[in-house]
């Protein structure tokens, strides 16, 4: 197999770290890696598979390099300018930020729900929003056997999908020091507030899950509203979710239909009582569904819990998967 030269843009960050515990987990075949960061970071050291790399501050010739893939997760301003000059260099970029998510010639992907649309690309590939990724893994089976018609989501979020500003913002309140970061306190608290409020009372967020949504189903006929809340958990996103379908539905196909998903662990005994918690999947990288049960208030219409792992199947994972995608179709077109 193949060697790939890597570079890794926002290396030092929660999400560009845990993206290199996933490619070591992930067995992906590394020839040249290539850490980037702002100067801050610069000079600084990093392992991958037992050898030591030094951290590089990312600027306008850092892509001066044959690079098979370059992965970002550093924010939206630095892709809009960095992501193009990678993409112009050869590299095939899979950006984590919201950047590029809604550029209708950047494919938005999530492996198990639409892996082809990755090999559409034009040298830039979107990971979506981290609450937008667990849910649509969990709807796809519901959406392919009897399509969607609404969606209600409402998501309670991990501190850590603030990155460390949000996990420093929790340590503090635990330990009765003001918030720093959030516009109210997080811990023992709740904020139904995520990223800047938009048009009709919005927030960024919110519209996120309904855009991205859209997007990734290549469905705009579907309705979606959201409401997506902060919670003082350190990692792994929750979602409440109801589902109205455009055909009516058969609980045990639903369930069966769910047990066989790609990427889906059913957690769903309430005689235990067992359900998903954002503890549970913590450090993992599927998606965890619960509390399944038919919505009695609406015809064809069911309610489901869905927990992942924000930081790794929200970004990381996500994105490593991606590139397993187009490593494996260039293996098969090779052969």
């Amino acid at each position: 197999m193949k060697s790939y030269n890597i570079a890794l843009a926002g290396a030092t960050g929660v999400v560009g770290r845990k993206m290199i515990e996933v490619l070591e987990e992930r067995n992906i075949p590394i020839d040249n890696f290539y850490p980037l960061a702002s100067s801050r970071s610069a000079g600084s050291k990093i392992t991958v598979n037992d050898r030591e790399f030094t951290v590089e501050e990312l600027d306008e010739n850092s892509f001066d390099r044959p690079i098979d893939f370059a992965l970002f997760s550093a924010g939206g301003d630095v892709s809009l300018k960095f992501v193009p000059i990678a993409a112009r260099s050869g590299a095939i970029v899979i950006d984590n930020s919201s950047a590029f998510r809604m550029d209708p010639n950047v494919p938005l992907v999530v492996p198990e729900v639409n892996a082809a649309a990755a090999l559409q690309h034009n040298g830039i590939i979107a990971n979506p929003n981290c609450s937008t990724i667990q849910a649509v893994v969990a709807l796809k089976p519901i959406y392919d056997l009897f399509g969607i018609k609404r969606i209600v989501y409402t998501t309670f979020q991990s501190v850590s999908g603030s990155g460390l500003k949000g996990i420093k913002d929790l340590e503090r309140g635990i330990q009765g020091e003001p918030n720093d970061f959030y516009p109210k306190p997080i811990a023992y608290n709740a904020i139904p507030h995520i990223d800047v409020f938009m048009d009709e009372g919005y927030t960024k967020e919110e519209l996120k899950m309904v855009n991205e949504t859209r997007k990734i189903f290549s469905d705009d006929s579907i309705g979606i509203t959201a409401t997506c809340v902060r919670i003082p958990v350190l990692y792994s996103h929750s979602e409440s979710i109801n589902v109205e379908t455009a055909k009516p539905f058969d609980m045990q196909a639903v369930m069966e239909a769910l047990r066989d998903a790609e990427g889906v662990v059913v957690v769903d005994d309430v005689s235990i009582p067992s359900y998903p918690t954002p503890l549970e999947a913590e450090g993992t990288d599927l998606v965890y569904v619960g509390r399944v049960r038919r919505d009695l208030s609406a015809e064809n219409a069911l309610n489901l819990w869905c927990v992942a792992d924000n930081v790794r199947k929200g970004a990381a994972t996500n994105a490593v998967q991606i590139a397993e995608c187009l490593i494996a179709a260039s293996e098969l077109a090779a052969n």
